[in-house]
């Protein structure tokens, strides 16, 4: 029981220290997309993901410090500077691509989150597994706003195949998952 308990605990703890890094990524790079493109729907959608980036990682630190745990900095670093490049390129990469792949990055988190909220609930942490499934609602909702944009371009096809991301592909997975 004290075995499992520990693997619970260092799954959660493993799986929060990707996610804490993965929001600064998300959020630098969602910084600047959102002025990169022009249509007010965009920006203001993408403004608004960039805020519940932030306030994920504010959530998870204070999840992490519940644990006993703490960011990896390596981890940090490498994550953030890409988000950062991923960001500073979104002016010149055109439109298609910084959706997509913002889109597949989403997609990625609803299912950190689901795993994280499994690990809480087996070691107990009610209320921590009840956050952890709000945000999974709340990434699954970003990755929805980014599908709907891709949907129908010219380029979805293609890309949809060699990355397995997109729809209707996703709306199949969903139907699937339990």
């Amino acid at each position: 029981m004290k075995k499992d308990r520990e693997f619970h605990r260092r799954k959660l703890v493993e799986i929060l220290q990707y996610a804490h890094a993965g929001e600064l990524g998300a959020a630098r790079a969602y910084h600047g997309h959102w002025q990169a493109v022009t249509t007010p729907d965009e920006v203001e959608g993408i403004r608004r993901i960039e805020k519940e980036e932030w306030v994920h990682r504010a959530a998870v630190k204070r999840m992490l410090t519940a644990l006993g745990g703490k960011p990896f900095f390596p981890l940090e670093m490498a994550i953030g500077t890409v988000g950062a490049v991923l960001g500073a390129l979104c002016p010149v990469s055109g439109w298609f691509f910084p959706m997509y792949f913002a889109g597949r990055l989403e997609f990625g988190n609803v299912d950190q989150y689901e795993d994280a909220a499994y690990h809480a609930r087996k070691l107990g942490l009610k209320e921590m597994a009840r956050e952890l499934h709000a945000m999974t609602a709340t990434e699954r909702e970003h990755e929805l706003f980014f599908m709907n944009k891709v949907e129908g371009h010219p380029l979805l096809p293609l890309v949809q195949w060699v990355l397995r991301w997109g729809p209707p592909m996703r709306k199949i997975r969903q139907e699937v998952r339990p």
